[in-house]
């Protein structure tokens, strides 16, 4: 059986350099794939990368992935900006042509702006982070796969014995004495019987169509078979490798459709009662239903 829950959490660690984070990914119920997405300002440029990453694992679900980052401390990496001090230099020299000037002390130089620079990551460190960080994020879908598929594995067991409590409250409603043809026939001679008493004005074809309709009323067979179809279509469904989350929401509208018409058309207490209770399993199944994938 393969049955995978929208439903599950993961949590995965990793690092670069001097840099630590951590994804988050929460999935439940959705009606699509809708992943939303909480990252820290400068990493904008994962989400495309990231939603990719999703699309590949999973079919449905609205799954809410953040990234929390934790930057270790370090001393500053300076370095001189040559450039800017060759600048200030030929500056300082031209000056001295006009104006007698002291040379500049070694600490008013490095005070200048632009001479000493913060050096940064550079690209190719970049990209490697960037790796990284998409590395930790498959990590954390494949924990959440399994999060999902372990959860989908109880599911499926709830579905299943759903099933069989659907299929047996359609075989106990076919053996029901008051179904029978010989009770459904006398069922319908006493109601016409009564139709009779009451109006003696009953036209034949009159009375022809009021049985037609006491005996369409009286026949449940057809809900019944078609319960028991849909009842091993479901079954089909669950042991499908591919996801059936949709089908399944769309198999509960008709099982609920034939438990309505079987009691509407009860005319017996029993049957009532069963088409209640198949009522009740199926809203429970079609509860369940809205968990899977």
């Amino acid at each position: 059986m393969t049955v995978i829950s929208m439903t599950g959490f993961a949590r995965t660690r990793g690092g670069h350099g001097l840099l630590d984070w951590a994804w988050e990914l929460k999935s439940v119920n959705g009606k699509g794939l809708e992943p939303r997405f909480r990252l820290p300002p400068g990493y904008d440029g994962l989400e495309v990368a990231a939603r990719q990453a999703l699309a590949k694992r999973l079919k449905r679900g609205s799954v809410q992935v953040s990234l929390t980052l934790t930057e270790q401390a370090q001393a500053p990496n300076l370095k001189i900006n040559r450039e800017a001090l060759q600048a200030i230099s030929e500056a300082m020299r031209a000056m001295e042509a006009v104006l007698p000037l002291s040379p500049p002390s070694a600490d008013g130089l490095f005070r200048m702006k632009g001479v000493i620079e913060e050096s940064q990551n550079g690209e190719a460190d970049i990209e490697a982070r960037d790796a990284a960080l998409l590395a930790s994020l498959d990590e954390a879908l494949k924990a959440l796969t399994k999060a999902r598929a372990e959860e989908g594995a109880r599911i499926g067991a709830l579905l299943t014995a759903q099933l069989d409590r659907i299929a047996t409250l359609a075989k106990a409603a076919r053996s029901l004495a008051s179904l029978a043809p010989d009770a459904v026939k006398q069922r319908l001679a006493d109601q016409i019987a009564k139709l009779v008493e009451a109006s003696s004005a009953l036209q034949p074809e009159r009375l022809h169509q009021e049985a037609a309709l006491l005996a369409a009323k009286a026949d449940v067979t057809e809900e019944l078979d078609r319960l028991d179809a849909h009842v091993a279509q479901a079954r089909d469904l669950l042991a499908d490798s591919e996801p059936a989350g949709r089908r399944l929401d769309f198999l509960c509208q008709e099982f609920t459709r034939e438990a309505n018409t079987l009691c509407s058309k009860s005319f017996d207490i029993q049957l009532t009662r069963l088409g209640l209770d198949l009522k009740a399993v199926i809203e429970q199944f079609r509860e369940q239903v809205q968990n899977v994938e």
